[in-house]
């Protein structure tokens, strides 16, 4: 007879890590299954650093989660005796009175959070290290930074395994039931029951959960690491994590100091992007090759905008974002004949952040079927007619 889990977790990624780490601390029995390695740079999640912020321009609901997760993250480094968030502060940029900007302003307001710039007319040295144009202004948030990615799935993967979590690597799920006696779960390997069910699965979530597919769009990412001439005044140390928005331009250009965490081509690199959603793609069958078409748009971004930047193109590389209809976050329990099914994707390409307090979460959906945290504008059912 087969052993009956309190919980299944679908994805060991970013959430999934989490969510069995705040599970079995709760003395849960807790299987989590991933398809790959424990961290790998298939999904979301690679390219081993990404930022952290609270005046939230995406939205202000975000703010209370973010302030919980700050919390979590001091946590999570406190068990595992790990570094993984680095306060370097963020510097935003753009044309006055952007909508982004303007969003920022109104966020910081709202909950107070500190924030320097032009508009006050602050000067900061920061700001000498840009060439910004003239009707562009700037802010910057201290209390923001980076977080190292695999180090912090690592850590929660490692703490989970310490209270008694089974995580089985390099192990597929090809189909799943819910019924009245529980969950099935069945893999390339074995079959597995439980009473509770999570998926976590990033961009194979829409194969998993049979989404519709305008629910949920997979796009392609290009990540740059550049070897500055001298990369001292662009360390941790002296250069902030930055995002800057340009003229009729969607999205904005973002990266983050040289630091020397990293893989060896990666090391000592200054790291760019753009975030925006690239070229849809499906996860099973991504494009790794990186063409100059894919990296002139960021060089030339530097050159305008951080030429003490340029210099020997150390890296590319490619990760995913699970893009919802709203670009806003999916967190919910499902309904009817799936109450035992709990869900987090869509993450957008801003979600990592908040892994620390979305493991939190998923764990009392699944525990308790409802959470205290402010998730409702957050639900499953807004993209129905």
């Amino acid at each position: 007879m087969l052993p009956v889990y309190d919980h299944i977790v679908i994805g060991v990624g970013s959430m999934g890590s989490s969510a069995c780490y705040h599970l079995s601390k709760r003395g849960a029995s807790v299987l989590g299954l991933e398809q790959f390695g424990i961290c790998h740079e298939r999904g979301a999640h690679g390219g081993e650093t990404r930022i952290i912020r609270k005046a939230y321009f995406e939205h202000p609901d975000y703010i209370p989660l973010l302030e919980r997760a700050y919390e979590n993250w001091r946590e999570i480094e406190l068990v595992s005796n790990e570094k993984i968030y680095h306060e370097t502060g963020i510097f935003y940029a753009g044309p006055k009175q952007h909508a982004l900007l303007e969003q920022i302003k109104e966020s910081a307001r709202l909950y107070q959070i500190p924030l320097k710039g032009s508009f006050n007319g602050d000067h900061h040295a920061y700001r000498d290290q840009f060439t910004l144009p003239t009707d562009f202004e700037w802010m910057l948030e201290p209390f923001a930074g980076f977080l190292l990615t695999e180090k912090a799935i690592r850590s929660y993967v490692a703490a989970a395994r310490k209270h008694n979590a089974t995580i089985r690597e390099n192990e597929k799920v090809l189909r799943w039931e819910s019924n009245r006696d529980g969950v099935r779960v069945v893999t390339d390997k074995a079959e597995y029951q439980g009473k509770q069910l999570i998926f976590t699965a990033g961009p194979w979530s829409a194969r998993l959960l049979n989404l519709p597919p305008e629910q949920l769009k997979i796009t392609r990412q290009v990540l740059l690491w550049t070897r500055p001439l001298d990369p001292v005044p662009f360390s941790e140390q002296h250069f902030p994590c930055w995002l800057i928005v340009d003229h009729d331009k969607p999205g904005g250009y973002y990266g983050f100091p040289v630091h020397h965490w990293g893989s060896e081509q990666t090391a000592g690199g200054f790291k760019l992007a753009y975030h925006y959603p690239g070229d849809a793609t499906d996860p099973e069958k991504v494009d790794r090759t990186i063409r100059t078409s894919d990296t002139d748009h960021l060089i030339d971004f530097q050159e305008r905008f951080l030429p003490g930047t340029k210099g020997q193109v150390l890296a590319t590389k490619t990760c995913l974002y699970s893009n919802s209809q709203d670009e806003h976050f999916v967190i919910d329990r499902l309904k009817g004949d799936l109450d035992r099914v709990t869900v987090a994707w869509g993450f957008s390409g801003h979600g990592f952040k908040f892994v620390s307090v979305v493991g939190e979460i998923l764990a009392d959906l699944s525990m308790f079927g409802k959470t205290d945290l402010p998730i409702g504008f957050l639900n499953a059912d807004r993209f129905k007619k």
